[in-house]
């Protein structure tokens, strides 16, 4: 069945490019639009202008939308309480090869009433921003494959712009179905990167963030460098900062991280300190490629293809963007035929991008990771499981399907709108099979030891008061080593974007010893009285977030989402912050934690209790210690708060060696069961 549908596509496209162009360039049917159950978009121009490729025209834009399953209707556009938006926008066309089709794509931007300032806002319950992009849905017969591949990316865990399908009407002359969908760009709820200026010119801040894409140039945007393919040269260009931004040692240095990937890709140097997991955030990587891969995408890793990187972060592939070639779809019209499920497109598809694709996937680790990822993503259940995808495409197309006679009869570009799904399922299904016997075993990176360590405090949103003025300086987060070795630190970092942290290479933490990160290292030696171990960048969310502690190759060795609302215990701003109840519960569960007011770890605060017994004080070159539970670990700081030495405990009475250190007066922390102690000692 799968063969002889394949071959019939070869029978039909000549007849399906003819009727393209035919009723593209002529309109079949001018119809009348009423009603639809899907958002109604109207745009008028000022003064009825024609929208050009460039400059943007200022116009009215409305969205009628009552709420999912209700029909909206053309005639309520007067009417508030069913307008999602009705405000100023500029707009423009936008796309390059789409440009050639009758059937326009735009780009628009959200407009206070001065017609200048941009109007962050909400639409259709996406985040508030001000830069939409209305898609066409160009060269796309099946008309879902943009939305499938966004919706399935997103699905992974990753951003990918958010899409809400909407049939579009323009100085009263209805122009078919669309996807209302987010334009790429830095933003918390969008790439979440910082915003890089032309004062970032020195390290730190010249490490980001940025935005970088593989592609072609369009609208004048410089080429920032290339990069040698298999298949010749690759050209980079700046989306953050904006090309005509950009300083020349920001550009040396993005520039510089992808040559260190190439160099190391290429070299198979997998070393957490200085090879590509020290570089890439690997498990963006795998992603991104198992995206590109089963949708067979015509103009990826050359076109189209976005980076992005935080600052002090690792650089991260993503995201996925401009996906119609896809599925078995090509630019047949043109003579293009490169999306086939036999293929791999970063090898031999056509647009196999920079040499560094290729050189990841040969290199086993990172294909045992790859391998794993599909494996895990293609179980029951899950996105890439071809029952799951076949689920959704069913939903989508039901959701779509007035509005795609419509389209049709307005453009004609929708020949048989249930023959291009299900020759899209049968390419489908082909394509599965044929990844998961090309990608092989996984069973070397199946069950990879991790290190037994466990985020056990967070202070997300700290008060304000006295001398500390600013919240976000005063947060932290606690790392502790629950196991009985010491663990080598090297490559250790957080995932994900918003919170950015990476130990350096060869860093230890012994057995039941802990680290703090901070915000501001010198806010928290003077806030809590003794020195953080790192410091972090960009900020712990005040709502919520998803804090994944990995390895270099992206393991998970902990996993903690908080909250600030119920069942989670009050930390949000109050003076408190989270401390899990003990080491062997699980993190995730809100029940573990309970909140604990900030001076309690303070020195002044933890002067003040008296459970721990010292003797004798002064001491030459042995001290004792009593409390009435276990101890579990000892701390010694000096008196500036620098880490002096650590020891694990294992009764309530111990005596530790300080006969090594210098004389002078010095803070012992000690913790017992969920208590922890700071006591001064006064070495001779």
């Amino acid at each position: 069945m799968a063969t002889l549908l394949h071959c019939s596509y070869k029978k039909i496209r000549f007849l399906i490019a003819f009727g393209i162009v035919t009723l593209t360039a002529n309109p079949v049917f001018s119809q009348v639009f009423t009603s639809s159950n899907l958002p109604i978009v109207i745009i008028n121009t000022d003064g009825n202008a024609e929208i050009p490729d460039d400059p943007r025209v200022l116009a009215n834009m409305k969205i009628i939308y009552k709420g999912e399953g209700v029909t909206n209707f053309l005639a309520d556009q007067n009417t508030a309480e069913f307008l999602n938006y009705n405000g100023r926008i500029d707009i423009e066309i936008r796309g390059s090869s789409s440009q050639s089709l009758p059937k326009k794509q735009y780009g628009l931007t959200t407009r206070l009433a001065d017609n200048i300032s941009n109007n962050n806002v909400s639409l259709l319950g996406m985040p508030s921003e001000n830069d939409w992009i209305l898609n066409g849905l160009a060269f796309d017969p099946s008309l879902i494959r943009d939305y499938l591949s966004y919706n399935l990316a997103r699905a992974l865990g990753n951003y990918a712009t958010r899409t809400q399908f909407c049939e579009v009407v323009i100085n009263g002359e209805y122009k078919g179905l669309y996807i209302l969908q987010e334009k790429v760009k830095a933003d918390s709820e969008r790439v979440n990167v910082t915003k890089i200026t032309a004062a970032d010119n020195t390290m730190p801040k010249l490490t980001g963030g940025y935005i970088t894409k593989a592609d072609k140039t369009t609208g004048g945007d410089p080429v920032a460098w290339t990069m040698n393919g298999y298949a010749g040269p690759v050209d980079f260009i700046h989306e953050l900062p904006k090309p005509e931004d950009v300083i020349s040692v920001q550009n040396i240095y993005i520039n510089s991280e992808f040559t260190k990937l190439q160099t190391n890709a290429g070299a198979n140097n997998i070393s957490l300190a200085n090879g590509y997991p020290s570089i890439i955030d690997v498990p963006s990587f795998v992603d991104y490629m198992l995206s590109v891969e089963l949708a067979s995408n015509a103009d990826s890793y050359s076109l189209s293809t976005y980076f992005h990187k935080d600052r002090n972060g690792k650089l991260r592939a993503g995201p996925i963007w401009d996906f119609n070639l896809t599925y078995g779809n090509d630019l047949f019209l043109w003579g293009f035929d490169r999306s086939h499920y036999n293929v791999w497109q970063f090898a031999d598809g056509g647009n196999d991008g920079p040499k560094f694709w290729k050189d990841l996937f040969d290199n086993p680790q990172f294909k045992c990771y790859l391998s794993k990822r599909w494996n895990e993503l293609t179980q029951p259940g899950q996105p890439m499981n071809l029952a799951t995808i076949n689920t959704f495409i069913d939903a989508t197309v039901n959701y779509i399907s007035a509005a795609a006679i419509r389209e049709d009869q307005k453009w004609g570009t929708v020949v048989d709108l249930q023959f291009e799904i299900l020759k899209l399922k049968t390419w489908l299904a082909n394509r599965v099979t044929w990844m998961t016997n090309q990608l092989g075993t996984f069973s070397a990176c199946s069950n990879v030891a991790v290190p037994s360590l466990v985020i056990t405090k967070i202070n997300y949103n700290p008060n304000t008061g006295g001398t500390f003025t600013n919240s976000n300086d005063q947060e932290f987060i606690e790392i502790k080593n629950i196991g009985n070795t010491t663990v080598n630190l090297t490559g250790i970092y957080f995932r994900g974007t918003g919170f950015v942290y990476q130990f350096p290479a060869n860093q230890t933490l012994s057995a039941n010893a802990s680290v703090y990160l901070a915000s501001k290292s010198t806010v928290f030696l003077s806030r809590y009285g003794f020195a953080a171990n790192g410091e972090f960048t960009r900020n712990l969310a005040n709502s919520n977030q998803d804090l994944v502690l990995a390895d270099g190759f992206g393991n998970v060795i902990d996993r903690v989402h908080y909250y600030d609302i119920a069942p989670w215990p009050n930390a949000d701003g109050n003076g408190n912050f989270l401390q899990l109840s003990d080491v062997s519960l699980d993190n995730n569960l809100a029940s573990s934690w309970t909140a604990v007011n900030m001076n309690t770890l303070s020195v002044s605060g933890l002067l003040s209790q008296n459970f721990v017994t010292l003797s004798p004080n002064p001491a030459k070159n042995h001290l004792f210690l009593n409390t009435p539970n276990p101890i579990t670990a000892i701390w010694i700081f000096d008196m500036t708060g620098k880490f002096v030495a650590d020891y694990i405990g294992n009764s309530n009475e111990m005596e530790i060696d300080i006969s090594k250190l210098s004389a002078g007066i010095y803070l012992v922390k000690v913790e017992s069961g969920n208590q922890s102690e700071i006591k001064k000692f006064l070495k001779l």
